[in-house]
């Protein structure tokens, strides 16, 4: 997904520091995933959680 709207996301939530909160952990979860399975990451992990969020909507 191309630019999520924050906004959208925000109302998931209960606020942005559970927004900000959810996607780190989504993110570590995504970067550890990837380094015990040996595979290299293009795209940033965060972008990935933000996207993975995005889409649960």
């Amino acid at each position: 997904m191309l630019n999520p709207n924050i906004g959208k996301l925000i109302k998931e939530n209960d606020n942005r520091y559970r927004l900000v909160l959810d996607i780190a952990k989504t993110a570590r979860e995504i970067s550890g995933e990837a380094e015990e399975k040996g595979e290299i990451i293009i795209e940033k992990p965060v972008s990935i959680a933000i996207d993975k969020l995005a889409n649960k909507i």
